[in-house]
Order: structure tokens, then sequence, then C-alpha cells
């Protein structure tokens, strides 16, 4: 069926970004709302919106009765997730199919596949993507959990099950530490995602982070090359770019044909990604899990690539096929995207929600401001910190940081202390311009250039 009436199920600048898309496609949009994103610009921006809930997710975004009954109120046909909240929620999926209404994403079938780690593992290797070392599936009691852990050897990683964005992860460097470090990954788990359950990887050290952006329409299945997001704090993503500067075209091909492999092996239809660690001393990757969803980092691919892809969802969750083939998907230049988030970089990375008061975008060709601000909007305490994302183009990828430096640099938010210093602090930074890091590499860096995150958090937005 053609999408005629599109509910937003999310918030912030990914649902400002659905909603831009279903309006150049000609659908109507619906926001929901928590009543403290009341006055957001996603609720200004679409055709109507319904609240659901107080501010806390739990009784608001991740309601999904009150979605549904908002959908049904408002008379959509079909709801987008985004990303987050119940984006990979297998049974918001079920249910959102069992009241008549297109889902703009996988079926609830593949959501539970992949978003249950252990269970993506096991496609994977049926697939014969490579996976890293570690156990088969979920860990058992704590006992048989130590006896596997001696197995894949140490250092291990200790991950949660299910759900992702760098919670329930932690690793022991030896077996003395290994049930009190797998104890609090169980909790954390259980808190974030209410399952403790648990799987075992080995860690590998100074590994890039590299995932392949596919679609797929259930039949036909495509990629979209690849992004590089190595720099990360905590495990959470905070510079991305397309495509890896580590990577030869022979690796690229051999990376980007597995990850198509994988989504064909469940029938995937959306959008999606599949991640790897990628050991650039032997020149090998492993499978480490499925995103099935929209990506956060999406614009960059979108760059490089010249496909809408949240349009291109929007046309899958209506039962459309894949406008494009694989033959039709090429690269051109390179793209980064920084996330701009209300924290403060020289405080720990402390939030800092507040009022926006001045505001200036920065311009200009081959630069991009996703985001969800408008001066005097009052930024809430109750969800995740990001602000919006900066994305530059250019035909290089030095000229592209350059482009970056000068985007930061006419970037103001008022009122709000951000990320922005830290990016600025990282264009300069050697390892960066040459593209010599690897996952652990910013948590270092960042313990070394206190004083300069300082210096440059008195000059910044």
């Amino acid at each position: 069926m053609a999408i005629e009436r599109l509910l937003i199920a999310n918030r912030g600048e990914i649902a400002v970004r659905i909603i831009r898309a279903a309006r150049e496609l000609g659908i109507a949009t619906v926001q929901v709302h928590s009543d403290a994103d009341a006055d957001s610009l996603a609720v200004r921006m679409a055709d109507d919106a319904v609240e659901i809930g107080p501010g806390p997710a739990i009784r608001s975004y991740l309601n999904i009765e009150a979605v549904l009954e908002a959908a049904r109120k408002t008379g959509a046909d079909a709801i987008h997730p985004g990303y987050g909240f119940l984006a990979e929620n297998a049974e918001f999926a079920d249910a959102v199919g069992a009241d008549g209404l297109a889902f703009v994403g996988p079926s609830g079938d593949v959501i539970r596949q992949m978003g249950d780690k252990a269970s993506a593992r096991q496609i994977a290797r049926e697939a014969g993507v490579p996976t890293v070392p570690g156990s088969c599936g979920r860990v058992g009691n704590a006992q048989d959990a130590a006896a596997m852990a001696e197995q894949v050897g140490f250092p291990v990683m200790i991950k949660a099950a299910a759900g992702g964005g760098g919670r329930g992860i932690r690793i022991a460097g030896n077996a003395g530490e290994f049930p009190a470090i797998a104890a609090e990954a169980a909790a954390e788990a259980k808190a974030a995602f209410g399952d403790g359950g648990l799987y075992l990887e080995r860690a590998i050290g100074e590994a890039r982070h590299i995932e392949v952006q596919i679609l797929g329409d259930g039949e036909n299945f495509v990629h979209c090359f690849e992004r590089e997001c190595s720099l990360q704090r905590r495990r959470q993503k905070l510079w991305e770019e397309a495509p890896s500067p580590a990577l030869d075209e022979d690796i690229r091909q051999e990376l980007c044909r597995s990850a198509v492999a994988l989504a064909a092996s469940v029938g995937y239809r959306g959008a999606g990604t599949v991640e790897y660690l990628y050991d650039e001393r032997s020149r090998e990757f492993y499978f480490i899990e499925m995103n099935t969803r929209i990506q956060v980092e999406h614009p960059i691919t979108e760059c490089i690539t010249g496909i809408d892809l949240v349009a291109e969802t929007i046309h899958i969750g209506g039962g459309e096929p894949l406008s494009i083939g694989q033959e039709e998907i090429d690269t051109r230049g390179h793209a980064i995207e920084v996330r701009i988030n209300a924290e403060d970089p020289a405080n720990r990375f402390m939030p800092y929600p507040g009022v926006v008061g001045e505001l200036q975008i920065p311009g200009g060709p081959g630069v991009r401001f996703d985001h969800m601000l408008y001066q005097g909007y009052t930024v809430p305490p109750f969800y995740d910190s990001l602000l919006g994302k900066l994305i530059v183009w250019a035909e290089t990828r030095p000229k592209a940081i350059e482009r970056l430096k000068q985007a930061l640099g006419e970037l103001r938010i008022g009122g709000l202390k951000t990320t922005a210093p830290l990016f600025l602090a990282l264009a300069d930074a050697e390892p960066v311009r040459t593209g010599q890091v690897h996952t652990n590499w910013l948590e270092t860096w960042l313990d070394a250039n206190a004083e300069t995150l300082h210096e440059q958090a008195g000059n910044g937005s």
C-alpha cells in the first residue's frame, strides 16, 4: 500500500528528518510527543500532533499502547520508529502490524533474530560472515560464564545480549575480576533493556569500528558502502565518516558483500546496519551486531551516495520494491558527521540542558546540520543529549576536515555548553587528520588533552 499518513514514534532531530522526507513524498505526518516536547520543532512542523504522556520516556515514547492509540485517533496508516525508543522492539513491530498499520522497518521476527546479539552471531556464521571468537549463544549461570570466558580467552568483552548503544558492556582482563564485572554488565543490561542476558567475545585491541549500510525489500538487497565510527567515548560514537580511510578496495568489497549476504539470509526489509570490528594489522574483519533501524549517522552515507535513505525506508514500509540496484550505487568524495550534544566536554561530559539563546547555523557548499533547535527552545532533561548532527562533504578527506573546522567555527548555540569544542580540537589532532585511530584511541586522547578542552570550551558554544 502507498502510505498516506505517517506517524513518527520518536522525537528530536530524527523526527524532524522523517517529517521532511515524508513531506517531499507528499505524505501527511503525525508527531507523537511527551508533555516535555509539546513545543518541540517536530511538533511545530508536523501536520498533526498527539501528546502521549509525561516527560519520562517510559511513560510516553516507550508506551506502545499510547502510540497505537494516537495512530488510531489520527487515522495514520503507518508508523516510522526512527532510532532508539521502540525502533528495535519486536513486540512493537508486531503490535503495529496487528493493528493493520505498516511498520517502517523489518518484521518483529527479524528484529528478534538480529536484536539478540547471540542469535545474530549464529545467523552470521551460517551466512558465512566471520564473527569475533566468543560464546555460541547466551551464557547461562555465573559458573558457565566464567568457564566460557576461560575458553574464549582474556581479555574478554562481556556484552548485553539485547539492546545496544554501548550499554551493558564491560571488559574483564583476567579470571579473577570476571565474576564482579559480569554481574555489573548483567545489572546494567537488565536496567536498560529489561533483559540481563549476556554473551562473551574476545576483546580485540586497537580495532576499528566499521559498519555497512544495507537496504532490503524482503527480496532484493543492496549495500550503500561503509562508514567508520572508531572515535568513541564509552562506546558511544561521536565522530563518524564515510568512506573509511582504513580500507582498500578489496577489503571494502568483501566487507560489503558479507553484509548483503547477512541481510538476504533473514529476508531483511528496510534500512539496517551491519557492524564489524576491523583489525588493520591482520586485515581481518569480524561481525559484531546488526542494528535493525536507521542509524544516527545515516547522513554521511546519503552525502557520498546521493541516496535518501529515510525516503527509501518509507517507500519500502509502504510495500514498494527497492528503487535502486547495486550497479546504480557508487560513492563520491568524503563525508564527516559529528554529534553536537548538550554536554560539557571540559567537565566529564556532564549533560547541559537549558534554553537555547543565540542560534547561528553554519552553511555553504557541502555543509548540513540536522537538528531540533530554535531560539528560545528549552532542551528537556529527560532524553539523550543529542541536539543535532553537523555533517560536511568535500571531494577529499583533508578538505572535509577543513570544511568541518570552518562549519564548527560558524556554529553558535547560545545558553548551552556543547561538544563542538571537542571536535575543533580533534580536527587538529594529527592521528585524526591521518586516520590513525581505533576504538580505544579517543579515551586515551581525552585523558591527555583535558587542558586543551578547557581552553577550547572557553571559546566554543
